[in-house]
């Protein structure tokens, strides 16, 4: 299996679902559903959709079973990218190789897309049609799981700690609180969200959510190496920032054969969560070398 060719037909079915489960851009205020859509199509890996996507295949659905799901997580993921790059918070210029949306539509419209694209990931997983196709009962865990990944415990909780812990001296135990919250927590939610819209039983969900874990970690250690060792032009955004901004990071703090070390204990940590599903989590296995070592 081509892993890349994986993703690549995944993310096609997300980008297709979300063009249609955004609002047009001809819908009033139009402003607004222009700068949402801008900074969710096109654009970025769509990781965490793909891991709910692979999730649902590990416990023996179809990928497309859960693309409103894949939908409502990337549009959370983007909502946190908006707000992250704004003057006040990482005060960054360049996404995914273009301009941050609060550079093209100023920092108030991107405020308020970060806050639209939140509210829609709650309602495409509330929806009529979906409350249809799913049972109840799983829809409700889902929407659980969601809110507190995106919430003060975990992902703005992250970012409130690492904007806080900025040019200061931090203990290893500051960093593994914003990692696990900021990035961590919405990875782990992919996953468990996926299994368990797509009918996985308790254990399923307790690996796959283990395997999150992980996987949420590794990424977030990556994405900091990469800040330090990586091309720029790949990237699509600048590096080297965290050094600048005082950054609370696994590499910052240990050094990064040290972080890279850490990331070889997750990847085989993850692949032994994934044993138990066999062949049908061979995606997932692939994912998680993929993730430990992509280059952007």
């Amino acid at each position: 299996m081509d892993i890349l060719d994986y993703v690549a037909r995944r993310s096609e079915l997300v980008n297709r679902a979300l063009d249609v489960m955004l609002p047009g851009e001809d819908n009033a205020p139009q402003v607004l559903h222009e700068a949402m859509r801008y900074s969710v199509l096109p654009g970025g890996k769509r990781i965490r959709p793909v891991l709910a996507m692979a999730a649902a295949e590990a416990v023996g659905k179809t990928p497309d079973s859960v693309l409103p799901l894949a939908a409502a997580l990337e549009c959370v993921h983007a909502y946190s990218l908006i707000h992250d790059d704004l003057p006040a918070m990482d005060n960054d210029d360049l996404r995914r190789g273009k301009p941050t949306v609060h550079k093209v539509f100023g920092e108030a419209i991107a405020i308020l897309a970060g806050d639209a694209l939140l509210t829609l990931a709650f309602e495409l997983l509330s929806s009529p049609e979906t409350v249809r196709v799913y049972r109840p009962e799983r829809v409700l865990v889902v929407i659980g799981e969601l809110a507190r990944a995106a919430g003060s415990h975990a992902l703005v909780g992250g970012q409130a700690v690492d904007i806080l812990s900025e040019g200061k001296q931090v203990d290893l135990k500051t960093v593994d609180y914003i990692v696990r919250a900021k990035t961590g927590a919405l990875i782990r939610a992919a996953l468990v969200c996926g299994a368990v819209l797509a009918g996985g039983n308790h254990e399923q969900v307790e690996l796959l959510g283990r395997y999150g874990t992980d996987l949420g970690i590794m990424f977030q250690i990556k994405d900091d190496i990469l800040d330090i060792e990586g091309d720029p032009a790949k990237m699509g955004k600048a590096a080297c920032k965290d050094e600048s901004r005082g950054k609370a990071t696994y590499p910052g703090l240990l050094g990064p054969e040290r972080a890279k070390e850490m990331i070889r204990g997750l990847v085989a940590s993850s692949l032994e969560a994934l044993r138990p599903f066999g062949d049908a989590a061979r995606p997932l296995a692939l994912l998680s070398r993929f993730v430990a070592e992509r280059v952007h």
